[in-house]
């Protein structure tokens, strides 16, 4: 399963035909408390980030997930404008396991999606 913490329209719509088309299952949370409530009950492999949302505190949701024993775990993956440097350097420094580009993240969303969906390997 793979946690979207997203509140765009555009960017969830993606996501879901996505999803859909290659059988990944997708949760959305629209605030850091509601994905942080979501990953403890429902157990993502993967957390995608819209970086570029400050109304989801895209740092404190990342370090909030870096510093809970239960949820450090989980890969978390951002994606971002391009020209946001500054975003991408704090979302790496507080934790974050993957940063794109919009443009990247759209060429891989099912590639992503897919690899979620594989067994886990340990």
């Amino acid at each position: 399963m793979v946690l979207a913490v997203v509140d765009d329209l555009m960017f969830s719509s993606k996501i879901r035909a996505v999803a859909e088309r290659t059988g990944a299952a997708v949760r959305f949370a629209r605030s850091r408390e509601a994905a942080l409530a979501e990953a403890r009950s429902a157990a993502p492999r993967v957390v995608i980030i819209d970086l570029d949302r400050d109304a989801l505190d895209p740092i404190g949701t990342i370090a909030a997930f870096k510093s809970d024993p239960a949820l450090r775990t989980i890969r978390l993956v951002g994606y971002v404008s391009h020209v946001q440097a500054g975003r991408i350097a704090e979302a790496r420094e507080a934790g974050c396991d993957s940063v794109l580009a919009r443009s990247a993240f759209v060429n891989t969303l099912a590639e992503l999606l897919a690899g979620a969906m594989e067994p886990h390997q340990p």
